[in-house]
């Protein structure tokens, strides 16, 4: 595989301005209005992104018929130390399914929940 497999993720959430604010507080980041021009219906809030660094970048989703939760994809957002995201997931309205533990030589990881009810992940190598 000549690229990176992860392009782009969306994670779809019911309330868009409660999902803003979880990840701006969790990943200390600020998110912008995405537009689709082909269908206003959508509306997305992307995540920060620099396209020459390493990683994929990908969106807050709000789009009829696509609900929050119960899906099967996990993403897992790079920090430095997963112990530092991990400690506002509450205060933002989430909660944490897995504390940070190893993963041996890849370093460690965390499991929480989001407002919306999607779990995700944090990695780090310290």
């Amino acid at each position: 595989m000549a690229n990176n497999p992860v392009a782009w993720f969306e994670i779809y959430v019911d309330d868009l301005a409660r999902a803003k604010q979880f990840y701006e507080s969790v990943l200390s980041v600020n998110l912008d209005v995405l537009s689709d021009p082909n269908d206003t219906s959508i509306e997305m809030l992307s995540f920060p992104s620099d396209m020459e660094k390493y990683g994929a970048s990908g969106a807050l989703v709000k789009m009829e018929g696509f609900t929050a939760s119960g899906n099967s994809t996990l993403i897992y957002f790079s920090c430095e130390d997963c112990a530092v995201e991990e400690s506002k997931v509450e205060a933002a309205g989430g909660r944490i399914k897995k504390p940070k533990m190893s993963i041996g030589e890849y370093g460690f990881i965390s499991l929480a929940i989001d407002s919306e009810g999607n779990m995700f992940g944090l990695h780090s190598m310290k």
